[in-house]
């Protein structure tokens, strides 16, 4: 449960906090607004088109809420790719906050149209609209010069739990590399299926619990993905592999039913389309580069890395100085490495 101590990583977890509360207040008040103004065009009754705004609401609370726990959770594993992937997330939810302003005025537009809604709500919401990415896109850009004074602290309390064989190194990065993607892999799945479940209207029953069912199934996939992997289980790796193609077929089903399903249907997808065409491109992208991770990392099986990947946090300097870590307490058994080169470097 531990997390250090030092400038560059309260100032990391202090930007991400700053970030996710500031967001979600003015993601509150145009939701807020925006309902106020439903409820009095219409007594209370929201009509399908509405559906979008409570949708978006829900899945930024989600996505900055879980980005904190990523934040965490890469600082007390002391993992780098993690912390640079979560900039990378967050330029994805810059580029989903300024989505969600085109998909906004279109709903709202169908709804003045129909005289559902207030009119002048556009006006009323477009400067918190615009406030949102501008104050993401603010909070990339630091997090980005953090990370890179992350990368620079880690690096050296790494190397000293690594060792200096420039093969091993590699072969832990990779792992890092595969552990991040699967954290991101959980979000992307997971605000695809929610737009899908709540605005798509008109889903057949077998459709719909087909992918309600899928995320219970996608978060035990994910468990088990790190746990073979650490376990260096060839068997559970080739599985998960397998896994991974059947979650690639469902979401290129999905992408081509937005767009090429009955008339009728594909008007059913237009309210959220924009944004579910977005998170099924980077769910796919995501799983293409979990998978060919995945098989590297099976590559990297029996060479050594296990020991070092059995204890998930990795000691900081004054541990790795002052306690005793010896083989049978953190870094297990002792285990042939291959030639270690001559050139040696931190980074």
């Amino acid at each position: 449960m531990y997390m250090p101590s030092t400038k560059w990583t309260w100032s990391f977890m202090g930007v991400t906090v700053f970030q996710c509360i500031v967001s979600l207040a003015l993601e509150g008040y145009v939701f807020g607004r925006f309902q106020s103004s439903l409820d009095l065009a219409r007594g209370g009754t929201a009509p399908s088109d509405a559906l979008t705004i409570p949708t978006y609401l829900a899945l930024f609370i989600f996505g900055f809420l879980y980005e904190v726990v990523l934040v965490w959770d890469a600082l007390r594993l002391k993992n780098t790719i993690q912390v640079i992937g979560i900039c990378i997330y967050n330029l994805g939810m810059l580029i989903y906050a300024a989505v969600e302003m085109g998909q906004v005025s279109d709903a709202i537009n169908k709804l003045e149209a129909k005289g559902d809604i207030d009119e002048g709500t556009w006006i009323a919401l477009r400067p918190y609209l615009i406030a949102a990415p501008c104050v993401i896109a603010l909070c990339t850009v630091l997090l980005s010069f953090l990370a890179w004074k992350l990368y620079d602290e880690f690096a050296w309390t790494i190397y000293k739990h690594i060792s200096a064989d420039l093969r091993l190194k590699r072969r832990y990065l990779t792992y890092q590399i595969y552990i991040a993607l699967l954290k991101f892999d959980f979000f992307f799945f997971l605000g695809f299926t929610v737009q899908f479940l709540v605005v798509v209207p008109n889903t057949s029953n077998f459709e719909k619990w087909l992918t309600v069912a899928a995320l219970p199934i996608t978060v035990v996939l994910l468990f088990f993905a790190a746990f073979f992997t650490r376990r260096e289980s060839y068997a559970g790796q080739i599985a998960v592999i397998i896994l991974y193609f059947a979650g690639m077929a469902y979401f290129v089903f999905k992408l081509v039913r937005m767009y090429e399903a009955p008339e009728k249907r594909v008007e059913e997808y237009k309210p959220a389309r924009r944004s579910l065409t977005i998170f099924a491109v980077l769910t796919l992208i995501a799983l293409v580069l979990t998978m060919v991770t995945a098989f590297v990392c099976m590559r990297n099986f029996n060479k050594g890395l296990k020991p070092h990947i059995q204890k998930r946090e990795v000691p900081n300097a004054d541990e790795l100085k002052y306690t005793n870590y010896g083989p049978d307490q953190f870094n297990g058994p002792s285990h042939s490495l291959e030639p270690v080169p001559h050139r040696m470097t931190i980074d």
